[in-house]
């Protein structure tokens, strides 16, 4: 049984009442997340878990087995572990992660969901069966055409950065599954959202946070921000401060909704 890569295990942060689900993005790891979860829990006293999604943090084929239900099954999983030391729970996901946060807050009992350099859909134009079928003659593919840690502005925090180095095209196909959930899923969030997105994504293009944002049709309580300097991973990259009091703010404001 593979072992889990060496920091980038998931955590728990206990607090108060008030929990904080942070779930990680596509061939990320916990990691990637620890920082905003030790902000929020030093800051305000959240009780924050950063939870694995199936598959990652150990090696690409563990990846390449698991499938869009066990990646929301592990955000469930989370859910109800941290719903056991809490009154509340807040998912806040990045990327893939935060298309999870969406879907899931459709099928849990969430205050509100805060969503960071997330994906509207796949740009390409195959369905995921010939994705599938692909990934029988060819398992993986480049992540970008640049140099690894071209699109980071914080060159020594991606010195620390722990994901897969390609991506498993297997998994591909389950992601533009799960992207197609989330988008049917959009017009029943009645949660309050916040999207977070960096201006200098060139892996997620900010486009796709206006797609999400208009697809959010039946909440009055959705905001947007766009933040520079920054590449894909913004809980990690240059303007992870801004990032977290963003994130803050949010949770912030919907806790004195409640207590009030």
């Amino acid at each position: 049984m593979p072992n889990i890569i060496p920091t980038a295990e998931p955590f728990f942060l206990p607090g108060n009442r008030t929990g904080i689900l942070l779930v990680h993005g596509f061939t990320g790891a916990p990691k990637e997340m620890r920082w905003m979860g030790e902000y929020l829990n030093r800051e305000l006293g959240f009780t924050c878990l950063g939870a694995r999604l199936t598959g990652h943090a150990t090696r690409p084929k563990d990846m390449i087995r698991s499938r869009w239900t066990d990646w929301t099954a592990s955000v469930e999983d989370g859910y109800h572990l941290l719903r056991g030391a809490t009154d509340s729970v807040y998912l806040v996901g990045l990327s893939m992660g935060g298309a999870l946060s969406l879907l899931m807050s459709t099928r849990l009992d969430v205050k509100g969901a805060v969503v960071m350099s997330t994906p509207y859909e796949i740009p390409d134009e195959y369905p995921a069966w010939q994705i599938r079928l692909f990934s029988y003659f060819k398992a993986y593919i480049p992540k970008n055409k640049g140099e690894p840690g071209s699109g980071w502005f914080d060159k020594e925090a991606y010195k620390g950065h722990i994901s897969y180095p390609l991506n498993p095209i297997r998994s591909a196909a389950e992601l533009k599954i799960l992207l197609e959930k989330m988008r049917a899923a959009l017009p029943k969030v009645d949660a309050p959202v916040c999207l977070i997105h960096s201006k200098d994504d060139a892996y997620v293009l900010p486009e796709n946070m206006e797609k999400i944002y208009a697809g959010l049709t039946n909440i009055k309580d959705k905001t947007k921000f766009y933040v520079a300097g920054s590449g894909h991973v913004v809980t990690r990259d240059a303007a992870r401060l801004q990032v977290f009091e963003i994130a803050r703010n949010f949770i912030q404001r919907i806790e004195g909704q409640i207590e009030s």
